[in-house]
């Protein structure tokens, strides 16, 4: 049986069986109170014994994963106090992504890859908004237009908004209005830098799954500090459409003797403020099913209830920091978080949730049968890796030994719907203005008009069916230009 171990206090010491690492789990705590170190050394525990981690760097401190920590007076004491021994300082293999490809390999996904649900979401559209851009992507579907990146989402609206008479016996009534409003929060989201995260090449899911050479779990890191400030509701829309993509294409494995995987979300409640019914209720699904592709989630947030019941009550894992009870609304949550606990008969949960110090936590853990164990009080051990962020030198380095290095960094921009309808949009005005042409040769045969043509009258004719294209344009200022007396 393989254990990851998370820390003690006098005597006793609580280790997580590996076989339950996908049973999901939750660290919470008020801010400053030793989440971020909790996460490291469970994302260390993994990698140690094979499992490949997936983070959210929210503050930018773990980057020092990848390398070993120094031992100092404060580690040493925390040492003795848990009672280890085998302490020896080394960093993790470990990964960097950024959306924003400035101090990660960049992660990318496609229009149709996000689907209409998470990019309703992401739009923050109403029902009726949303029913439009369901409508939309079977229209893309139907015509087999690729939408790969934003420009290709904006093409298709404003093909969509010129054929609605057209596609309305097929799909449906198309507001303008609603086409109009997608228009709007796509621009908002462009100013939010969401461009770079949608096109090619898009990554690929088995990147996140690797082990090194000593069979250590590869831990990606992705740096989420900007994202979050620039764009949470980017932030949350990825999570979720990564745990949608490992749901989809990861095999079933049923129980094994660790996980295939493990994600760490930080920042949780963003992933479910605002979220429509419909997501919420796909976020729980994927979350009750997922543990059966191996996959564990474990969610980082300041209180527990920041996590829907559903959710929260298939996490197995809990460790949660210090809470403070300032209000009496603050003292109703303690209540609450204390109740999620299975009691121990040494200790008052709840009180003690507000005595803890920084490092210090109560934990509970499953059983080899499934079952919660009663809620321990314990210190947190010291990290092996680095606490706190690497230098942008030692990042650097980093970056050009991984073995992703130029596979994601040069952007493809192949053709799809933008390009597909460009042409078909040039196609129908050449017909048309071929069509009106004929109707004006046919009417001047008619009125009895010169029958032929001047060779200069045919030229300028030629010239004009070419108007629609640059080298057209240039043609005709040419003449224009000579007729005129001017270069």
């Amino acid at each position: 049986m393989q254990e990851i171990l998370i820390g003690g206090q006098n005597g006793i010491k609580v280790s997580m069986d590996a076989a339950m690492g996908n049973r999901h789990g939750m660290i919470s705590g008020a801010t400053g109170t030793g989440k971020t170190i909790t996460l490291q050394i469970l994302a260390e525990g993994f990698s140690r014994i094979g499992v490949p981690v997936f983070l959210a760097d929210i503050k930018g401190d773990l980057s020092g994963i990848t390398t070993a920590g120094k031992p100092n007076e404060k580690i040493a004491e925390r040492l003795k106090q848990i009672g280890i021994g085998d302490y020896e300082p080394h960093g993790l293999p470990s990964a960097f992504w950024d959306i924003f490809a400035k101090t990660g390999h960049p992660v990318r996904t496609t229009i149709s890859g996000m689907g209409p649900l998470l990019l309703s979401n992401l739009l923050e559209l109403n029902d009726t908004q949303t029913g439009v851009l369901y409508s939309c992507f079977k229209i893309a579907d139907d015509n087999g237009l690729l939408l790969l990146d934003l420009k290709d989402l904006r093409a298709l609206l404003t093909w969509v908004g010129n054929q609605d008479k057209a596609l309305q016996t097929e799909y449906g009534n198309i507001a303008a209005a609603s086409l109009g409003a997608i228009q709007r929060q796509l621009l908002v989201l462009e100013e939010q830098g969401a461009e770079h995260f949608f096109g090619e090449p898009a990554i690929q899911i088995e990147d996140f799954c690797k082990t090194d050479f000593s069979g250590n779990g590869v831990i990606s890191v992705l740096d989420a500090t900007d994202l979050v400030s620039k764009s949470p509701r980017l932030y949350a829309t990825f999570l979720l459409w990564l745990l949608s993509e490992l749901f989809e294409n990861m095999p079933e494995v049923g129980d094994a003797d660790r996980p295939k995987l493990v994600l760490f979300f930080d920042e949780a409640h963003l992933l479910f403020d605002q979220a429509p019914k419909p997501l919420l209720d796909k976020i729980e699904q994927i979350v009750r099913l997922i543990r059966s592709k191996g996959v564990g989630v474990y969610f980082i947030s300041q209180s527990p209830l920041d996590v829907p019941e559903a959710v929260l009550g298939q996490l197995g894992l809990k460790i949660q920091h210090a809470l403070r009870a300032y209000t009496p609304k603050d003292q109703q949550v303690v209540k609450s978080v204390a109740g999620t606990f299975r009691a121990n008969p040494n200790m008052n949960t709840e009180t003690v949730i507000q005595e803890l110090k920084t490092g210090e936590a109560l934990v509970s853990v499953l059983n080899k049968d499934g079952s919660p164990a009663q809620v321990e009080r314990i210190l947190i051990r010291p990290p092996e890796s680095q606490i706190g962020p690497i230098s942008e030198e030692l990042r650097a380095e980093t970056l050009k030994r991984s073995p992703f290095h130029g596979r994601y960094d040069v952007e493809i921009d192949r053709e799809s719907a933008y390009e597909m309808l460009k042409k078909k949009t040039e196609q129908k005005q050449q017909e048309k203005l071929e069509e009106q042409e004929a109707k004006q040769e046919k009417k001047a045969a008619v009125g009895g008009g010169r029958q032929r043509q001047t060779v200069t009258e045919a030229f300028i004719k030629s010239a004009a069916r070419s108007i629609g294209t640059t080298v057209g344009h240039q043609i005709i200022r040419g003449i224009m230009g000579s007729l005129m007396g001017k270069r």
